[in-house]
């Protein structure tokens, strides 16, 4: 029996709405509906929701690690989720390579599914933009007309917004002399549908940090390191060789791999930290539980911490942790968790 994210992959799972009634020749029949941003449904005046008799399910980008099963890594895996930082140290290069790999194709079941059967990079870019064109032609059908440009200058500009030193989002960035007032329903339309993530800054670590956010500072990532580095126009030869004029973007997609994976996480909200000087930045704090637990992104072995110090010093979190292209390592105060095993770190 095919789980949901199997059928995806074997499929294609293009996203935009979309349909399936699956009968498996099995003893029991399974209907199976999935959809995308439930723009068609939620804007159709003559169709009722059915209250009361659907269960939702958030289905995500395909994981590093599920990238790796696809892959057939059975075994990396499997090392990755026992935590034996000996024996993953040892195989630290193949690690890399796999998720410099997964910078480019990114966990769109179509781009995966294709690199499997082809390795052929180029149709993975050409699936991506297809993809990208498929939710461009989504929102012309749903979103009233002139809103639809202000969503496509969005979503262009991303790129250039990440590769700041201060990723806050700038309107005048997408267009010149843009305000709020001009694009805050376009963000509400990519925000509802799940195509960004809206990190919101924080001014005070203290539960609950909804209660701490400014609404007028925040960070925006599409929902996908591969359709960011499709939108960047990012080659195969920048990401996998390390090009030295790709060495500030590349934090970006460093960012976006590890808030991709603690969206993935239950019960986690994530917000960014900045101080009132602005002269530290933190990447992501999030509150697990009860626990409000710091996280600075470095996308090589770099490994200053200043503004994670910052924090730190300021808040007295029980937990501070950076994730980076180093070896795991654990300073008391702070824990460095590798990037390719950041999925399975457990927030003890």
């Amino acid at each position: 029996m095919l789980s949901i994210k199997q059928f995806c992959l074997f499929n294609g799972c293009k996203v935009t709405v979309l349909l399936f009634l699956i009968k498996l020749s099995l003893q029991v029949e399974y209907h199976i509906m999935a959809t995308g941003s439930l723009l068609g449904i939620t804007l159709h005046q003559k169709t009722s929701f059915p209250v009361g008799k659907v269960d939702f399910l958030t289905l995500y980008p395909m994981s590093f690690n599920e990238f790796l099963l696809a892959l057939g890594q059975e075994q990396l895996y499997e090392l990755l989720k026992s935590n034996d930082w000996p024996m993953i140290m040892s195989f630290k290069a193949k690690l890399i390579g796999h998720l410099r790999h997964y910078y480019f194709i990114g966990g769109m079941p179509e781009a995966v599914s294709s690199f499997i059967s082809e390795n052929d990079f180029d149709r993975v870019r050409s699936i991506q933009k297809s993809i990208l064109i498929a939710y461009e032609h989504d929102f012309s059908k749903h979103a009233p007309a002139k809103i639809v440009p202000r969503i496509k200058m969005m979503l262009q500009s991303n790129p250039a917004q990440l590769s700041k030193e201060n990723k806050k989002f700038i309107y005048g960035a997408v267009k010149q002399g843009g305000r709020a007032k001009e694009f805050e329903l376009a963000l509400a339309w990519l925000t509802d549908c799940g195509l960004v993530h809206k990190v919101q800054r924080i001014s005070k670590a203290a539960l609950p940090l909804v209660a701490y956010q400014d609404s007028s500072a925040f960070k925006l990532f599409i929902l996908d390191v591969g359709l960011l580095s499709a939108i960047g126009g990012l080659t195969r030869q920048t990401i996998l060789q390390g090009n030295s004029i790709f060495s500030e973007f590349k934090g970006s997609l460093a960012e976006l791999f590890v808030l991709q994976h603690l969206k993935i996480r239950q019960n986690v909200q994530v917000y960014y930290w900045s101080s009132d000087t602005a002269r530290a930045e933190l990447d992501f704090v999030i509150q697990n539980n009860d626990r409000i637990i710091p996280i600075e992104v470095k996308a090589e072995e770099n490994l200053k911490a200043k503004s994670l110090k910052s924090f730190y010093e300021k808040f007295n979190p029980s937990t501070s942790v950076r994730t980076s292209m180093s070896d795991y390592r654990d300073d008391g105060w702070l824990v460095n968790s590798p990037l390719y095993a950041f999925e399975s770190f457990q927030f003890a």
